[in-house]
């Protein structure tokens, strides 16, 4: 029998907080996490004992867990209800998530997604889980096996691709993943994760054909707006998984801004601009937008009051970075935002 959340966490030493009262509605807030270890490189790992915290912490706000693509169907259709809820993801299939971030989920009965890039772990690369350890994981019915491609490169084309060069290339590293998942493990989610988090409207195009949900790497919560092949999630990582500012992300709501509205990042002029339409109701003054590594952008309204630019005051120099956008919702609660822009004139990963 499975232990009670509480009980499985109770050894978390932590400062928690207070449930917070919540307005009529919520959204779904996804959070993505790659390595769970202290030995791993920080950028892309979470400690244990700050996993535990995060994981103490959604069950002080008494925030549900729930299946990815169920909570991603609801969240999109508006009947998520009154409660936020969250859903747990792991990018890269690492062994850390094997031996120390599924024991702790399981033994709670907490729902989780496995990304795989299949790649990795048929030629067994080092640091990754094996065949037979995801086969483990999949017998449960708490856990899910999500595409993550087969060979975790960049998918945009490049600058230099041509049009079929790309296409091919793409489109084995999707279906050779989505098929070798399929064969291995006999599961065929709809579920995609772009590596790096980088897409633009080709490959939505190719997701959406074959009818999967798209996961990218920029931070926000999953509601009526968003588009289903461009769907954000909180990365988790030491640098931005801290307990300080966990609270206002778990509790935030989508902007309600069309995600068809949006760019689809690819960058055009640096800095890019950014428009936004605001709904009837609310002014652009409360709105406040930060940049990747620049700080906080300038909103200017437009002519017609309830449409803004945004935009940094210099260019950026990496390959990937975001515009954060948040807007006060009541009850200390916010509305999120986020578009990540990618620079194809700068290297690879």
């Amino acid at each position: 029998m499975k232990k009670p959340f509480r009980n499985a966490l109770a050894f978390v030493a932590a400062p928690l907080l207070t449930a917070t009262s919540l307005p009529a509605s919520a959204d779904l807030v996804v959070l993505q996490y790659h390595h769970i270890s202290s030995q791993t490189p920080a950028s892309t790992s979470t400690t244990p004992d700050l996993f535990r915290s995060q994981l103490a912490m959604l069950e002080k706000l008494d925030i549900p867990v729930k299946p990815l693509q169920a909570a991603t169907e609801q969240a999109l259709s508006g009947k998520t209800g009154s409660t936020p809820v969250a859903a747990l993801t792991f990018d890269d299939a690492y062994s850390s998530v094997y031996d120390t971030a599924a024991p702790i989920l399981l033994e709670a009965g907490i729902p989780f997604t496995v990304f795989v890039n299949s790649q990795a772990i048929t030629e067994k690369r080092h640091g990754y889980m094996t065949w037979d350890q995801l086969k483990d994981l999949a017998r449960h019915p708490e856990v899910t096996i999500g595409n993550h491609s087969a060979d975790h490169a960049h998918l945009v084309r490049r600058p230099d691709e041509t049009e079929d060069a790309w296409h091919r290339r793409v489109t084995a590293s999707l279906d050779d993943a989505q098929e070798t998942i399929e064969a291995k493990l006999g599961t065929d989610a709809p579920l995609f994760a772009y590596p790096y988090g980088e897409f633009d409207a080709e490959v939505e195009t190719l997701v959406k054909k074959r009818g999967w949900y798209g996961y990218g790497q920029h931070s926000g919560p999953i509601g009526p707006s968003s588009g289903d092949t461009r769907l954000p999630r909180f990365p988790m990582a030491n640098a931005y998984g801290g307990t300080d500012g966990l609270k206002d992300k778990l509790l935030s709501e989508t902007l309600p801004v069309d995600a068809n509205t949006l760019p689809d990042g690819t960058l055009k002029q640096n800095p890019p601009v950014l428009h936004l339409t605001l709904p009837d109701g609310m002014k652009p003054g409360p709105l406040t937008c930060y940049g990747s590594q620049v700080g906080q952008l300038s909103v200017t309204p437009t002519g017609d009051g309830q449409t803004v630019e945004v935009v940094a005051d210099r260019s950026f120099n990496s390959r990937r970075f975001r515009y954060n956008c948040t807007y006060p919702a009541g009850n200390g609660r916010f509305y999120w935002q986020s578009v990540q822009w990618l620079d194809l004139s700068q290297a690879e990963d």
